[in-house]
C-alpha cells in the first residue's frame, strides 16, 4: 500500500468558521454534562496516588505550532513527562484508577478545554509529541494542515493496533483531510461514543 503525499487541500474559511462555532458549543455542553464524571475521577486519582490530577504535555497543533494538551493523569507521578504513552493495560506505569479511566476514555475529557481554547477541534488528526513528530517522513507532516482533534478515523478504527506515528495511521489522517465534511465528522463522533460505551479492547 502506498502512503505518498497525494493530497490536494483547499481551506474553506466559511466552513472553518462554522466548524469552530459548532466545536465551541458542543464542547461547552459536554463540559457541563461530564463535569461530575471528571470531578469523581479527579478525587479517585488523588486518593490513590497523591499529586496532580491533570496531566499536561506539549503537543503539535496546526502548522506544527506547539500547545499544551490536558488529560486526566492515569500514570504514576514519577512516570509522567515527554515519554511514549502506554500501549498495553499491563504497563506498570499505569495506576489502578488509571486503568479504569483509560478503559472508559474519561482521561480524554479535559481536552474539551483545548477545543474551547482553539488548540483542538472535536474531530481531526490526533496531536503528537514533538519527539515523535521529529521522526516523521516529510509527507507525514501534511497531517498538520488541519487542526488536531479529540477523535479521528485512527482513533475509532485501529488505535489499539497501529501506533499513531506509523505511516498507516498518517494515511488515515490524510484520508480524513481529503474527505472532511460535517457528515463524516458526525459519523466519527457517533463511533467515538460507541467505543466509549462498548470499550472492547480498550486500555
Amino acid at each position: 500500500m502506498s502512503y505518498g503525499p497525494n493530497l490536494i487541500y483547499r481551506e474553506n474559511r466559511l466552513a472553518g468558521r462554522a466548524r469552530r462555532i459548532v466545536d465551541v458549543i458542543v464542547a461547552f455542553a459536554l463540559i457541563v454534562v461530564t463535569l461530575p464524571i471528571v470531578a469523581a475521577a479527579c478525587i479517585a486519582i488523588f486518593l490513590e496516588d497523591r499529586g496532580p490530577v491533570f496531566f499536561t504535555q506539549a503537543r503539535a497543533g496546526r502548522f506544527e505550532r506547539m500547545f499544551t494538551i490536558y488529560k486526566l493523569r492515569t500514570m504514576k507521578r514519577e512516570h509522567c513527562g515527554d515519554r511514549p504513552s502506554p500501549t498495553t493495560s499491563s504497563d506498570d506505569r499505569i495506576t489502578r484508577v488509571g486503568r479504569i479511566i483509560r478503559m472508559t476514555s474519561i482521561d480524554e475529557l479535559p481536552q474539551l478545554a483545548n477545543v474551547i481554547l482553539g488548540h483542538m477541534s472535536l474531530v481531526g488528526p490526533r496531536p503528537e509529541m514533538a519527539i515523535i513528530m521529529r521522526k516523521y517522513e516529510d509527507w507525514q507532516h501534511l497531517r498538520h494542515l488541519v487542526t488536531p482533534g479529540i477523535t479521528c478515523i485512527w482513533q475509532t478504527t485501529c488505535r489499539k493496533t497501529v501506533p499513531l506515528d506509523r505511516p498507516e495511521a498518517t494515511a488515515l489522517d490524510l484520508d480524513y483531510i481529503r474527505r472532511a465534511s460535517p457528515m463524516l465528522d458526525g459519523a466519527l463522533l457517533v463511533r467515538t461514543v460507541a467505543t466509549v460505551v462498548f470499550p472492547k479492547g480498550a486500555f
